[in-house]
């Protein structure tokens, strides 16, 4: 089994630390992707860090994760929920998934309530900030652990 989790970021997320900070704060998507790969080197795993604008790119990693990692944390931005896409793709995956939000999507416009990637995932970690990744880091090197 891989030690690899891979940690793929959506449509924007590119522009965190820019876009709407008092939602998203200030933290860049580089600074959380620094974070997590050195926690997950803590937790004993490798974090390739990955992020695109577009849904066809994100299905690509989502299957090229089936043969290279041992688990996916997704925050697909608004992809989660449009795309159906995606969601054949986690589905496809047989390793340990997490859909991940900075905010909670539940507590924001009525179009945000609906996940695609929700009911394709393990698990849900939303309105936590940035820390949500390490979270879901945390959560998912335990799976993965107790799963070998």
């Amino acid at each position: 089994m891989s030690d690899t989790i891979f940690l793929l970021n959506g449509p924007n997320l590119n522009l965190l630390g820019k876009r709407e900070p008092e939602i998203y704060g200030y933290e860049t998507l580089t600074d959380i992707e620094n974070t997590c790969r050195k926690h997950g080197l803590k937790l004993g795993f490798n974090v390739e860090c990955r992020q695109s604008n577009f849904e066809g790119e994100l299905v690509t990693w989502i299957q090229e994760a089936r043969e290279a990692a041992a688990a996916i944390i997704l925050n697909a931005g608004a992809y989660t929920h449009t795309s159906v896409a995606i969601h054949d793709a986690l589905r496809a995956f047989a390793g340990y998934k997490v859909e991940l939000h900075i905010s909670n999507p539940h507590t924001r416009e009525k179009f945000r309530h609906t996940s695609y990637v929700g009911p394709a995932s393990d698990a849900v970690i939303a309105g936590f900030g940035t820390v949500g990744y390490v979270m879901a880091l945390d959560a998912v090197a335990a799976k993965v652990k107790s799963s070998r």
